[in-house]
């Protein structure tokens, strides 16, 4: 009977081996590969949501602190007409109002992404990922724009030396301009950002799911850095063009030299050639680049951290 008992503990072996190299493989193909959790049993929408608030947020801020000069300069030389001079003087001119409005923009942009990407991820076969992560992309772009646009208005009047403070710049724009004026150019900047937000996090997203199933293991710090620089230089350098006229219709103020966004394209490839709208291309891929790769860094650290608590706090949640 001796070998008989071998024979089954020997298939049985064989069996088990099938099955976990059959559960390898779905792994690698799964499709959410920014997210670090391990098998997701029931769908926790406040848990991700609370997670991707505190990522977002702490991703967003750090970004911002550190390349906010590079900002800056971009801003200033888009917004130069003709042959401008660029003032290199108070590069960190409106930071503190900026973050102010990053911290926020930052967290409902990643709470709302990464719940929508899960949901979507289900929704679509994993042949179509990238179209979920496009579409979570751009649903992460609208709710953030509410908070995005008012900032990024103050932050570029501020930038081009209209303004000195956040709040006089706030109070000086509604009185002059209505509240609308805060969201001086929010068509433009939906035009810009939801294909910005879609195009970016889908490149890194895919990137991340070939670079995991090729390596067959989770990714690290240093990698994450470099696929997210990658797709932010990629996507910057596509979105440009979009930036550029974005910027304009945001610092002209009450001049409102541009009637629109086709206005605007045509009034700056008649004043200037069509060369004006890559205006700033080398500062926004230098800091859409160096960006990415601080912000998905730290989203990925920060996520990565938050989950290793998960398993504390359920065990001490039953210990009480």
């Amino acid at each position: 009977m001796a070998p008989l008992t071998l024979s089954v503990d020997a298939k049985t072996s064989s069996d088990a081996s099938t099955r976990k190299m059959q559960h390898l493989q779905q792994e690698t193909r799964k499709s959410f590969a920014s997210v670090s959790m391990g098998e997701e049993k029931p769908f926790d929408f406040f848990r991700i949501l609370f997670e991707g608030v505190i990522a977002g947020g702490t991703a967003g801020v750090v970004v911002e602190m550190a390349l906010y000069p590079i900002d800056t300069i971009k801003t200033r030389l888009q917004a130069a007409r003709g042959g401008g001079k660029i003032d290199f003087k108070g590069l960190y001119s409106g930071l503190a109002g900026n973050l102010a409005g990053v911290l926020p923009a930052s967290a409902v942009f990643v709470g709302v992404y990464e719940p929508a990407k899960q949901k979507l991820l289900k929704f679509f076969p994993e042949n179509l990922s990238a179209v979920a992560h496009l579409t979570a992309g751009a649903i992460g772009g609208v709710a953030a724009s509410l908070i995005r646009v008012p900032t990024e208005v103050v932050k570029q009047r501020m930038q081009t030396g209209q303004f000195t403070s956040a709040p006089d710049a706030v109070r000086l724009i509604v009185s002059k301009e209505g509240f609308k004026g805060l969201y001086a150019g929010y068509g433009s900047f939906l035009l810009r950002d939801l294909p910005f937000d879609a195009i970016q996090f889908c490149i890194y997203e895919q990137l991340r799911i070939g670079y995991k199933a090729a390596a067959r293991r989770d990714l690290n710090d240093p990698e994450n850095a470099m696929i997210g620089a990658f797709a932010g230089a990629l996507t910057g350098a596509i979105t440009t063009p979009l930036d550029v006229i974005k910027t304009r219709l945001m610092v002209q103020g009450p001049a409102d030299q541009y009637k629109g966004i086709f206005d605007c394209v045509q009034t700056i490839v008649r004043e200037e050639g069509p060369p004006a709208l890559l205006k700033g291309i080398g500062p926004r891929v230098l800091w859409i680049g160096i960006g990415g790769s601080i912000f998905f860094g730290v989203l990925e650290s920060t996520k990565r951290m938050l989950a290793q608590r998960r398993p504390l706090q359920n065990q001490n949640s039953k210990q009480d």
